[in-house]
């Protein structure tokens, strides 16, 4: 014979339930929130595309269709999978289910090595160098367009900030501070700077990654050499190296703040050779936090400062005004 549960007992216990649905309301929104701030949305397409793709391809539930595994694998390939350009390279380079190319095999080999996929890398002696073509299905379908740059000019001129960006930031004081004095110096928005610096660092002075990248800005010896940055984790030369560069590319790229920033994130080469932001996960999801951070797709440009980049005419969504 049981006896009945005291009052008090059943009390707690209802208690306990509701903490503990509270918490893992909490944990849930903390984790989806966590997501989203890391591409989680994007990575799920990723890995719905490549699964689908390999449904496809090997006749998995579905009745096999190599052309449509290769048009899914290149959806996702375009969103930074390097095992699905990886896969579409195979099916390129052996003519398994497409049309066999070497050209389109190397394309994607390469974007594959170039996130570290090591199956790819070991390809590489057999493609040779990387392609200076784009397959039409790598390009953003629905990139958003600048607005059209401003007429070069031959002298430098005073520079406005952008009225619409409200300087923001949760970085501590005296670097956002630092940032509102050496920022207008390069007549660039303090906002797009404190963007890159919370992107990259996080606001730790003494960053390191396992590139080699040092300080704020995260800059790689060969750019503090070129901006003339002597010792990186000192915070003034470090910001004032980082921001020389985003004036650089802002100039380069005609004041497009998501070319800028991918080239800031993987290299303008590789921008240029892929004609737009990099097919590389890292690299997108790290544009989209910047532009989110500042606010704007356009930044105004001083054009005596470089020659614009000789692909822009050829990146997807861009309005030129030479």
């Amino acid at each position: 014979m049981s006896l009945p549960e005291p009052q008090h007992h059943r009390r707690s216990a209802r208690a306990l339930a509701l903490a503990l649905g509270v918490v893992l309301l909490w944990w849930c929104a903390a984790s989806a929130r966590a997501a989203i701030e890391d591409g989680g949305i994007e990575a799920a397409k990723r890995e719905l595309l490549r699964s689908q793709a390999l449904a496809f391809e090997n006749g998995e539930g579905v009745e096999r269709d190599p052309e449509t595994a290769a048009k899914l694998y290149c959806q996702a390939a375009r969103l930074g999978d390097a095992a699905s350009q990886f896969n579409l390279a195979w099916m390129y380079s052996n003519g398994r289910g497409v049309e066999r190319s070497d050209q389109w095999a190397a394309f994607f080999f390469h974007a594959a090595a170039e996130q570290g996929y090591e199956q790819a890398q070991r390809m590489l002696e057999k493609v040779g160098g990387p392609p200076t073509y784009v397959p039409d299905c790598m390009r953003e379908p629905d990139a958003p367009k600048v607005a059209a740059a401003p007429a070069r000019r031959t002298a430098p001129t005073p520079f406005p900030l952008l009225p619409q960006v409200a300087v923001r930031s949760t970085g501590p004081t005296f670097i956002v501070d630092m940032v509102k004095r050496i920022a207008p110096d390069f007549h660039v928005h303090p906002q797009l700077v404190l963007s890159v610096i919370q992107v990259e660092s996080r606001f730790d002075t003494v960053a390191l990654s396992p590139k080699n990248a040092k300080g704020l800005m995260q800059l790689i010896p060969e750019t503090a050499a070129r901006f003339g940055v002597r010792n990186a984790y000192d915070a003034a030369q470090n910001i004032r190296g980082g921001t020389a560069y985003l004036q650089w590319l802002l100039a380069y790229y005609q004041g497009d703040v998501t070319l800028a920033a991918a080239a800031y994130n993987a290299g303008e080469g590789a921008v240029n050779r892929y004609r737009g932001v990099p097919p590389y996960a890292e690299t997108r999801a790290y544009v989209r936090k910047v532009v989110d951070l500042f606010g704007a797709y356009f930044h105004p440009f001083d054009a005596t400062v470089t020659e614009p980049s000789p692909q822009l005419s050829a990146i997807k969504g861009i309005a030129l005004s030479r």
